[in-house]
């Protein structure tokens, strides 16, 4: 066996005890859960600012220093699979790809291969960064799963490192299609009285809250007001859907990049996405609006109708500006069909 080792730091106002203090602050990238923590903390795996603890019930403090040994199988291995990929620039230093749906970007505890990493490893070759490690050479940000679009990784470390130096300043543009239901205008005062959500000027929904994982469900993401990320995304109507409208295009942008961003804060705002399963709920539609074929489409709709669209940063080597775009998919192209509204986007 070897051992990798997950830092993080307890936000402020922890749990009173350790045991959930730990769960609530691990990085969800850690895939850690209640119970292996637990294991963790009992085996003497964890380290609070360098002293071991093994008492669940130990008092946590804020800023506390959490370094936890994990061991990992010697024989895991990531293996190179010939897995067809877009890719919309390639050069010495990064490779964008346009990401289908349904494909996870690194592998994780049930689903070792048929992922991106397993596809670059083809393509690639050993031309990857190793930053990141076996199970996540070069990646540098991750879409969802059932999300599709735009992904940039790193071939080299030098653009690893430029490019993470990006992200955590904010600093690249990422725009995505959504399609919500209802119509998030700043003339709704529903929308205008939620904690959270203004609107700035040309109509565009602004939400800033703090996120942190669920108390319940370790998978999924929610809004606080305490203990979490700092959050802010914004959203323009690109087109309302239906007569009268009873959905929404939208043009969404993040300012910061938390997991489920976009999908847990139009969630929040009551305009949750068509086909979340996670999130957005399964609405009913009103016949009358969209016809049988537009309420059927929105309740057949098998994801979550987000894609990430633009993705503008500056080369971390040659330092030029680059922009790429990629056309909706033909799922969420005939979704805004049925609903009524134009396809050309």
């Amino acid at each position: 066996m070897t051992a990798t080792t997950v830092e993080f730091t307890i936000a402020e106002n922890p749990p009173a005890r350790m045991d959930k203090a730990l769960a609530l602050n691990v990085p969800i990238d850690a895939a850690l859960s209640r119970s292996r923590l637990a294991r963790l903390l009992a085996d003497g795996a964890v380290q609070v600012n360098g002293v071991v603890v093994t008492d669940p019930r130990a008092k946590p403090a804020e800023g506390d220093a959490v370094e936890i040994k994990v061991e990992i199988a010697d024989d895991y291995h990531v293996a190179a699979e010939n897995i067809p990929l877009d890719v919309v620039f390639e050069d010495d230093d990064l490779i964008v790809i346009n990401k289908p749906t349904g494909m996870v970007v690194h592998p994780a505890p049930g689903t070792p291969g048929g992922t991106l990493v397993n596809a670059l490893l083809h393509h690639c070759g050993e031309a990857l960064s190793g930053v990141g490690g076996e199970k996540r050479p070069g990646i540098v940000h991750r879409i969802d799963k059932e999300t599709s679009g735009l992904l940039v990784v790193a071939k080299t470390d030098r653009a690893h490192h430029g490019l993470a130096a990006q992200f955590e300043a904010h600093t690249v543009e990422r725009h995505y299609r959504a399609i919500c239901y209802g119509v998030p205008d700043s003339n709704d005062p529903r929308v205008r009285g939620i904690k959270g959500a203004s609107f700035e000027a040309g109509n565009i929904l602004k939400l800033q809250t703090q996120l942190a994982r669920h108390k319940h469900d370790r998978q999924k993401q929610q809004v606080v007001w305490h203990n979490g990320r700092h959050a802010v995304t914004r959203a323009r109507i690109v087109e309302p859907l239906g007569k009268p409208a009873v959905a929404a295009l939208l043009d969404c942008w993040l300012e910061t990049g938390r997991t489920h961003q976009i999908r847990v804060h139009l969630t929040h705002a009551g305009h949750g996405l068509i086909g979340d399963p996670t999130y957005g709920g399964r609405r009913k539609l009103s016949e009358k609006a969209v016809g049988d074929a537009g309420r059927q489409a929105a309740h057949d709709f098998a994801r979550q109708a987000l894609h990430a669209a633009t993705l503008g940063f500056e080369h971390p080597v040659s330092k030029e500006m680059l922009r790429f775009e990629a056309p909706m998919p033909a799922d969420m192209v005939g979704l805004v069909a049925a609903l009524g509204g134009e396809t050309d986007y």
